[in-house]
């Protein structure tokens, strides 16, 4: 059962389930990322004795050089940290912010519409990055080394470069023509002009500057100085609103991450600016009292499409920035809303969107292209993370001489009421630009911790994110390990469009047939989606499993035995 947990019941619950969990760790560490040079930097910091937050900041780093379609320097993200020694979690919200400039309708053209290619390509669609500022504060609070350690892999991987996989050149094929728009950035990207074979290397020495003054003088050596000059006025020179005003006035947010239980099990998972935490924990007390393990294949994703149309209906009326918007949780997590949300659904009969109309007035936004990673050192200290600059490449722009790739956050903003963003989600005011403001996402780190096993898991794959984080967390109460929950097929329902889509092969013909005679229209997707990376601790042994998503060869998982 699911419920709003104070900081007293969270307590007891700690002490209660997971008193065991406290008293040793698991001896050894696991780390899951999407690109097996940055798993290798963790594994580095681990072995010179760094902990989980000091080997984050090092992994943080080195996808941000080798994997800049996802996450990177201009960039920002959430950081769900549990400290085991204290058994206390904390999410560290590195999320971008608008300009002190930004203004409700500055995406909007002469007749009122949204010009889209200002809102993701270029200077002025990018927020205020915020991993930067994430990393220090994660080394400088969490930390036990020096940040110039932490960030001395993705420095050399800058400098002396990293091999093109087929990820990087499949979504490069994709943002390439608005990439050769800005020369100096091609230069880097696409060497030559081209598209770059798999293979070729990439280096990118202006990155490697940027990095070692970030490594030399802490926040300073990238939100002030030299590095925060080329910043503004690359950006300012391309049509962009960025003040070195806004790079002094950004400040890393610490929130409580958002608490729940569910057949036994503690969720612990990410808090508004997110909207994943409070969605998933809607669908799961939704379909709490089901018996999912006994349905039909059919039965079990109506029912669990239906809890996804209803949270993600929520998620459009209530949820933004909480430093902006006001958010009503605890009536969100009750169980007496679930119940309410319950009687609305039908188990022979799909519920149309259109029957569940939103409040226009109240609605909002989210956010992609995006990376994770899962990781757990050997006294348990965990960080599950999840990294994005929007789009692949975000803007496709990177300010001259700085090697950093702005990215394309404002998009993940209500540019119009009612209009679609790059992932058809639509927004209104709970959501509408402001300056100062932090753009809503659907970016889920989340650990789950049950009495013998803990699981860290998460995702990108942009308004899919939830669902897919919902579909693992089922996976592992169920008993499974890692290497199935990365593995799942997957389906999604997000309200708008109103469809559940799955991809190829996840259903087979009958189980389509019967949604279908439900009154759900399906939609088989060709592309997969999403890129899951999940770390389990098997409590009584000690044994740690990690596994990365199939769908992409590029990614790294491994067990680190430590001396």
């Amino acid at each position: 059962m699911i419920r709003t947990v104070n900081a007293i019941l969270i307590g007891l619950l700690a002490t209660l389930a997971v008193a065991a969990i406290a008293e040793q760790g698991p001896e050894r560490a696991a780390i899951s990322s999407s690109h097996e040079l940055a798993t290798e930097a963790g594994a580095e910091i681990l072995d010179k004795g760094g902990n989980a937050f000091d080997a984050a900041v090092a992994v943080s780093a080195a996808l941000a050089v080798v994997e800049p379609e996802s996450s990177g320097a201009g960039g920002g993200g959430f950081w769900l940290l549990h400290r085991a020694s204290e058994d206390v979690s904390v999410m560290v919200d590195g999320r971008e912010t608008a300009p002190a400039a930004a203004t409700e309708d500055m995406y909007l053209d002469e007749a009122g519409e949204v010009d889209r290619d200002r809102a993701v390509n270029g200077a002025l669609a990018g927020g205020i990055p915020g991993a930067p500022a994430a990393w220090v504060h994660i080394a400088e609070k969490y930390g036990t080394l020096p940040l110039s350690e932490l960030l001395a892999p993705a420095i050399r991987l800058a400098e002396n470069g990293f091999p093109v996989d087929a990820k990087y050149q499949a979504l490069i094929n994709y943002r390439a023509h608005v990439m050769m728009r800005w020369p100096e950035t091609a230069a880097i990207f696409l060497p030559g002009g081209e598209v770059p074979e798999i293979g070729a290397t990439i280096r990118n020495p202006d990155l490697a500057v940027t990095l070692r003054a970030l490594a030399e003088q802490g926040r300073d050596g990238f939100y002030s100085g030299e590095v925060a000059r080329k910043l503004v006025e690359g950006v300012q020179a391309a049509g962009g609103i960025w003040t070195l005003a806004d790079f002094a006035g950004y400040e890393v947010a610490e929130r409580e991450p958002i608490r729940t239980d569910y057949r036994g099990y503690e969720l612990i998972t990410a808090s508004p600016p997110s909207s994943g935490g409070i969605a998933i924990a809607q669908m799961l007390e939704i379909v709490e009292p089901f018996d999912l393990a006994g349905m039909s294949s059919a039965d079990r994703v109506h029912l669990l499409a239906e809890a996804m149309r209803r949270a993600y209906r929520d998620r459009a009326l209530y949820l933004g920035d909480p430093d902006f918007v006001d958010i009503p949780t605890r009536m969100l997590l009750s169980e007496d809303y679930a119940a309410g949300l319950r009687t609305t659904l039908r188990l022979d009969r799909a519920t149309p969107s259109s029957m569940l109309a939103a409040d226009p007035s109240r609605l909002g936004t989210e956010s992609t292209d995006t990376t994770h990673f899962s990781l757990m050192d050997d006294q348990g200290n965990i960080v599950s993370a999840t990294l994005t600059v929007n789009l692949p490449f975000g803007a496709a722009f990177a300010p001259p001489g700085t090697g950093v790739l702005v990215n394309n956050e404002m998009d993940d903003f209500s540019a119009k009421p009612g209009e679609p963003n790059a992932y058809g989600l639509i927004g209104f005011s709970a959501n509408a630009i402001e300056p100062g403001k932090r753009m809503l996402s659907s970016m889920s780190p989340t650990i789950v911790r049950g009495e013998n096993r803990t699981a860290v898991i998460g995702t990108p794959g942009g308004s899919r994110i939830i669902t897919m984080v919902l579909l693992g967390i089922l996976d592992f109460i169920d008993g499974n390990g890692p290497e199935s929950w990365v593995s799942l097929p997957r389906f999604h329902h997000q309200y708008l469009p109103d469809e559940i889509s799955i991809e190829r092969g996840a259903l087979d013909d009958a189980t389509i047939a019967a949604l279908e005679e439900k009154g759900h229209e399906v939609t088989v997707r060709d592309r997969t989606w999403g890129n899951m990376h999940g770390v389990m601790w098997h409590h009584d042994s000690g044994e740690l499993e990690a596994a990365h998503d199939p769908r992409w060869a590029s990614g790294g998982a491994v067990v680190v035995e430590l001396d």
